[in-house]
């Protein structure tokens, strides 16, 4: 990579700082936005041409902060808010400080705020945050751009009109905000990690997490969303095929793992307390990662103890799989038949498939290849459907069988 082409990928970890910190100024998010945006165009333009600057962020700041003094300026706005703004930087600015610092953790908490729709909340951080295109945005959550540009814009609205506050709650409030942060931040890996996800979206969301562990380092939550995404995007290079079809764990070429960031996940856990759910699913991710083979029956502890602290059908669904491959397909079927009772994974394609795959480890080939195939039926995207036709042709055809679905 060029020293140009570095430098302005580098440059986007300013983007956040520029957009957060024009927002407590002004109080304009769209003012912020465009203004951080047109700082980095201007970059692609110039920077090829006339050379790298000294201080590459500080450019970028200086460049934002002259264009809000701009528009400001022609919108005629009250004189003390627009010397507030034409002060915010020298013509070479000073490095990020804790006010600046603040400002991006004020921003991260206020596009996750619990007043926006889950949705909305992913949206906002993404676009306002990361800078991610509204296009790529909408293709991510299956709508049209100007669906997603009004859904973006109706989320800043209501931050306006419901006057809720940017800055980072304290106390017992910080304690019930940040679940709702975290979420969001997982949520938005998991776009990019399913199968049929925008790979850039985990980079992002690992990005982010990472900045709010860095601003955050107190928090072992935080910590432990950052290792368990660390671990589950190191298998992203043996996920596929060469066609492009899921590769089961159990199948998937380890050389392929990217074992820097398994490293850095396990280094961050021997570090840091078990103290939430995160912590119990980076867990069980470490032990999918470490070594040559999954150690089945740690993960079923690690399940056992997950199931009761945030208990829900999902989870259930995976402590069924964890048994099953810990004490046999018969204790599975039993916790997954448990799991079932209530009636919230019925049609669940991904707990049909489960019961396949138990149900061809107990024996009973030709029924899972149908459970199979039912699964395939209900199957969201269509690679994992690939997936599950495949398996269910190697359960009667006497294939290489199957493995847990991660």
């Amino acid at each position: 990579m060029s020293s140009v082409a570095s430098a302005i990928a580098a440059g986007w970890d300013s983007y956040g700082r520029i957009v957060a910190t024009l927002i407590r100024v002004t109080g304009d998010w769209t003012l912020a936005e465009d203004c951080a945006q047109e700082a980095m165009a201007a970059a692609l333009e110039r920077w090829p041409r006339d050379g790298v600057p000294d201080n590459p962020g500080g450019w970028l700041l200086t460049v934002a902060r002259n264009r809000a003094v701009d528009v400001l300026r022609r919108a005629a706005v009250e004189n003390r808010k627009l010397q507030e703004v034409a002060m915010l930087w020298n013509a070479d600015p000073p490095p990020p400080g804790p006010e600046i610092e603040d400002d991006r953790l004020r921003l991260i908490f206020t596009c996750c705020h619990p007043a926006l729709a889950l949705e909305a909340r992913v949206a906002l951080t993404l676009r306002t945050i990361g800078g991610v295109p509204t296009a790529d945005i909408a293709r991510a959550f299956l709508v049209t751009e100007s669906a997603m540009t009004r859904r973006i814009t109706r989320a800043k609205s209501k931050i306006a009109d419901a006057r809720i506050p940017y800055r980072v709650p304290t106390g017992e409030a910080l304690a019930e905000r940040l679940p709702g942060v975290l979420a969001v931040l997982y949520l938005l890996f998991t776009r990019g990690y399913d199968a049929d996800g925008e790979p850039a979206f985990a980079d992002e969301a690992i990005r982010l997490t990472r900045l709010l562990a860095a601003l955050m380092p107190g928090e072992s939550e935080v910590a432990s969303l950052l290792a368990l995404c660390l671990l589950q995007h190191s298998r992203r290079r043996a996920r596929r095929d060469a066609n492009g079809d899921l590769v089961t764990l159990d199948r998937q070429d380890r050389s392929k793992w990217d074992r820097a960031a398994i490293a850095e996940g396990l280094e961050i856990l021997l570090r840091t307390p078990v103290q939430g759910p995160y912590a119990l699913q980076a867990r069980i991710a470490a032990c999918h990662a470490a070594g040559d083979d999954t150690d089945w029956l740690s993960i079923a502890g690690w399940y056992d103890e997950l199931v009761r602290i945030q208990p829900s059908p999902v989870v259930a669904l995976n402590r069924a799989v964890a048994h099953g491959y810990a004490f046999g397909p018969a204790e599975g079927l039993a916790l997954l038949a448990a799991a079932r009772s209530g009636g919230a994974l019925d049609g669940y394609p991904a707990a049909i498939a489960v019961e396949a795959d138990l149900t061809l480890r107990s024996g009973d080939a030709f029924r899972a290849a149908e459970l199979f195939r039912a699964a395939a039926a209900e199957a969201p995207s269509e690679v994992e459907r690939r997936a599950l036709l495949t398996r269910a042709a190697e359960a009667v055809t006497g294939g290489p069988g199957a493995g847990p679905r991660r």
